[in-house]
């Protein structure tokens, strides 16, 4: 199963994984509070972690193209809630 992590810097950590959780709770099963939180799609699971300085986000799917969709679909909705702010997200493929 291909996985890959990103860390992204932003003091509005919890925010953003709280925001992508409920986001998406009405269309998938989703579990969160302020520091953590799993939402399994139906291209992948994703999990967050949230600190005091950056987003931790690691992903999962059954494959390499459903991973790539799935890292472009969680950095582009989390880019939608962060407008006030440029986010950088640097996908680091297991090896």
């Amino acid at each position: 199963m291909p996985t890959s992590r990103a860390d992204v810097a932003t003091e509005h950590a919890s925010r953003y994984l709280q925001q992508l959780c409920k986001h998406w709770s009405h269309k998938f099963p989703v579990e969160f509070d302020p520091r953590h939180g799993a939402i399994q799609l139906s291209i992948g699971r994703t999990v967050m972690d949230a600190d005091d300085h950056a987003l931790h986000i690691a992903l999962a799917a059954d494959d390499e193209a459903s991973l790539d969709r799935l890292e472009t679909v969680v950095a582009d909705h989390i880019k939608r809630f962060a407008f006030r702010e440029e986010l950088s997200f640097d996908w680091q493929k297991a090896a």
